[in-house]
């Protein structure tokens, strides 16, 4: 069975970038035409460590979206195969692709991976935990997820005013559709381990309600649908920094009735944030302590990002 694709992995210099290359190189199949890395540090430094015969491009550090153009740009290969840096495919990976994209009718433009999120078998996953294992009901996730070059060209490929790993593929795959293609699911797998987090990684993700708003202008207000979203918490978080504001800002004026009623408001919404969080998780001291904190700075870290990204794309037209 003969295909013709090549393998684009963009990073920025992870370590796991040579865990993924070792189990391509060592899983069998019919090989790629080529394995393209991208490399998207701002500042590239030393090279990466990649092996003899893959190709490097380097994108400038502006993010997945543009660093996948420009490794499906530099291909010649009818399929595009994107794979993230830190998935880690199953030695029969290339068979299961191949076997995947072959024979697809003309009007399918992409197949979709099963994605596989490994969770601990001894506690309850952790938060940030729970958020990765997500993905594995996400739709057409570019962890693992194969074009046709010749839609890709169509349709402009990524849209680049996506900065992170987040909604780019989602919007991508709805212009896809919108221009008649078809998406499948395939039968293979990978596996996305869930990878090492910071005391405020969950603080730093709500940096993607900026992308929320460029999606909110570029697909209308009921996109959320569109992607199969789950309801957002942003009402529930402008409330919390409203209340918060109210009660800084009566306590200034020495209105202390008010200020004492917006600070319970506040004060229940956030432990009610907090609590959903920590219900579900292995309630270690550790991460009830990563929860309070967070609970407490996430809704106006979110309501601020959102309100960033509606001002930086109100000029966007649908």
């Amino acid at each position: 069975m003969s295909v013709d694709y090549t393998v684009v992995i963009p990073t920025v210099g992870r370590e796991c970038l040579s865990v993924v290359l070792n189990a391509l190189a060592d899983g069998h199949g019919p090989a790629p035409r080529e394995v393209i890395v991208v490399d998207d540090r701002p500042h590239p430094g030393p090279d990466l460590p990649v092996p003899e015969g893959i190709q490097v491009v380097r994108s400038g550090g502006r993010g997945p979206a543009a660093a996948r153009n420009a490794g499906w740009r530099a291909a010649k290969s009818e399929w595009i195969a994107f794979l993230d840096d830190d998935v880690l495919p199953p030695p029969d990976w290339k068979a299961s692709l191949v076997k995947d994209v072959a024979e697809l009718p003309v009007d399918v433009a992409a197949t979709q991976a099963r994605i596989v999120v490994p969770l601990p078998a001894d506690r309850a996953p952790t938060d940030w935990e729970r958020g990765t294992a997500g993905l594995m009901d996400g739709r057409w996730i570019t962890a693992d997820m194969a074009y046709r070059r010749t839609v890709l060209a169509r349709v402009g490929g990524f849209d680049e005013r996506f900065p992170r790993a987040y909604r780019e593929d989602a919007e991508l795959a709805l212009r896809v559709q919108a221009a008649g293609h078809r998406i499948v699911a395939g039968d293979r797998e990978t596996v996305h381990p869930v990878r090492e987090a910071g005391f405020l990684a969950s603080l730093r993700a709500q940096r993607g309600n900026a992308d929320d708003a460029l999606m909110r202008r570029l697909l209308g207000p009921g996109w959320r649908a569109k992607v199969g979203g789950r309801p957002t918490r942003l009402p529930w978080h402008a409330a919390t920094t409203a209340a918060g504001l109210a009660a800084v800002l009566f306590g200034l004026k020495s209105w202390r009735p008010a200020a004492l009623l917006a600070g319970l408001v506040w004060g229940g919404l956030t432990a009610q944030f907090a609590y959903h969080r920590i219900a579900p998780g292995p309630k270690t001291v550790d991460e009830i302590a990563r929860m309070v904190v967070t609970s407490v700075a996430i809704p106006p870290a979110a309501c601020v990002h959102r309100l960033r990204g509606e001002l930086r794309h109100r000029a966007v037209r649908r």
